[in-house]
């Protein structure tokens, strides 16, 4: 009887010990998925034409920035909670970044890296005669 209940304290105490670790200190789930989010919404801004190359290229190294800051808090082995909020900052002003040049009527739509004309997105207007 007390080898049972021994070994079911021992049992306890072990799984409690277990439950009671802390999961990795430096990891960053939600940063990462972010990224990838905010990486899909640049290549589909791309594939639609609503983003030009070079508001891409400026979003994509907006990308890179925030990357190297999440490594370099994870360096040491443990992100604080003032480099998560950092990291969350960064990954906030991206996301209104890639909004708002996704929506600032600057289009590519064929694609050939360049601009399009405002122009040419307009429809004509009929013209009146003079009198």
């Amino acid at each position: 009887m007390k080898i049972k209940l021994l070994l079911s304290v021992l049992t306890l105490a072990a799984t409690g010990a277990a439950l009671a670790q802390p999961a990795n200190p430096a990891a960053t789930p939600r940063v990462e998925q972010r990224e990838m989010n905010q990486e899909r919404r640049i290549q589909q801004g791309v594939n639609s034409g609503q983003l030009t190359q070079r508001e891409a290229n400026r979003l994509e190294h907006q990308q890179g920035r925030i990357d190297r800051a999440e490594d370099r808090a994870k360096a040491d082995g443990k992100v604080t909670a003032q480099e998560r909020a950092r990291l969350h900052s960064m990954q906030d002003r991206a996301s209104r970044d890639i909004a708002r040049e996704k929506h600032d009527r600057q289009r590519d739509l064929n694609r050939d890296g360049r601009k399009d004309r405002p122009q040419a997105n307009r429809p004509q207007r009929p013209q009146s005669p003079r009198q």
